[in-house]
């Protein structure tokens, strides 16, 4: 492909600032970037149609950790850093309906829950008897206690007792989160290419060479030059970085509409490895990378029998059994994750930037993370 005079001037001239990435970690950068360097071109690189990582796959959880979560995160991080975890999170949810608006997030806050499979009796009451330590931890961020017990008013069976109730917890419309910042964006003179895979970065010091993968002609891919670049691309960020950044693949699936579904909240099973909410009335459940985690750390967003079934079994004993129900569709999204939770914000070389490994909390921290990597120059 050759590119006229007037398309290389307008989109591929004169870059200031190259955002990898267009899910919300890679926009936010932009918007912040706009902010304070109002005269500056910036231009977004998206090798999908849409965002290819997340953003537009999560199950749309505007959340900061079940309680087994936060307990299991306190095995390996100390209470600090655990507790900066979760204040970054609920930070990171303020700024993103700041910078949206509830209503263009369809943000609804019904709380969250947390149920135990009859299996999970160690677990439950492990957790159970921590309610009140995890709430005095974290009392210093919400001012009030977060978590309690809940009965069991959804008709779950299989499951111990009672569930663990988490308020301030809701739930998001991410199709309409993601419009809405290209829409910003738009709106701010941020150019966003889609379809436009960069193979290579590479930064002489004076700038940085960018190869386009989308762009091949007789072997040859297009070369452009700009001044500073932030890779935003998260669970696929390997193909830049020398980073403990590991990709996650998550499946999920939705149903059809179910006639009086009760449900309504933000659900977790087995340490959040399980995660299922209500989408008017259906129900979109995902997770279960557990099953396999050698398979699940990969870039490919394919399906697995292996998680579907385990899915559609959990459906039909534990969250619906006395409903019938039909799998309407089924996908999956990458997420980026490591051997800690905190994510890798930092300067790679001079003119080269990374925001990455979000844990599996895109939606939560995304916003902020941006923001943070755009203030690296």
């Amino acid at each position: 492909m050759n590119f006229s005079f007037w398309e290389n001037r307008t989109w591929l001239a004169n870059i200031d600032f190259a955002v990898i990435g267009s899910g919300i970690v890679g926009l936010n950068c932009a918007l912040s970037l706009r902010k304070r360097h109002p005269k500056s071109k910036i231009v977004v690189f998206e090798r999908g149609l849409l965002p290819s990582g997340a953003s537009t796959k999560n199950a749309g959880f505007a959340c900061y950790g079940s309680i087994s979560e936060i307990l299991d995160d306190l095995n390996s991080h100390s209470e600090a850093e655990v507790v900066q975890l979760v204040k970054d999170r609920v930070s990171g949810l303020q700024l993103l309906r700041t910078t949206l608006g509830d209503e263009q997030l369809d943000y609804r806050e019904y709380g969250g829950y947390e149920l135990f499979t009859t299996k999970d009796q160690g677990l439950y009451e492990n957790c159970k008897s921590k309610i009140a330590y995890v709430n005095q931890l974290l009392k210093p961020i919400f001012n009030q206690d977060i978590f309690s017990e809940n009965e069991n008013h959804f008709s779950f069976k299989n499951i111990q007792p009672k569930l663990i109730f988490s308020k301030f917890e809701g739930q998001i419309d991410t199709g309409k989160m993601m419009l809405g910042l290209i829409k910003k964006a738009s709106n701010e003179n941020i150019q966003i290419l889609n379809s436009c895979e960069i193979s290579n970065i590479s930064d002489n010091g004076n700038a940085v060479s960018l190869q386009i993968n989308s762009f091949r002609h007789s072997g040859q891919a297009k070369e452009i030059s700009v001044k500073k670049v932030f890779i935003a691309t998260n669970g696929f960020a390997k193909q830049f970085l020398k980073e403990d950044v590991t990709p996650a693949r998550a499946q999920v699936l939705v149903t059809k509409p179910i006639e009086n579904l009760k449900i309504k909240g933000t659900f977790h099973l087995d340490k959040g490895f399980y995660y299922f909410r209500n989408i008017e009335n259906r129900i979109l459940f995902g997770g279960g990378r557990n099953l396999d985690f050698n398979t699940e750390e990969t870039t490919e967003m394919d399906l697995t029998e292996l998680i579907q079934n385990k899915l559609e079994e959990l459906l039909k004993t534990v969250i619906l059994p006395n409903q019938p129900f039909e799998v309407e569709q089924r996908w999956s999204g990458i997420m980026g994750i490591g051997k800690t939770k905190k994510p890798i914000v930092k300067a790679i070389s001079k003119n080269v930037f990374c925001g990455v490994r979000l844990g599996g909390m895109g939606v939560a921290i995304g916003s902020s993370i941006g923001k943070q990597l755009s203030e690296l120059t």
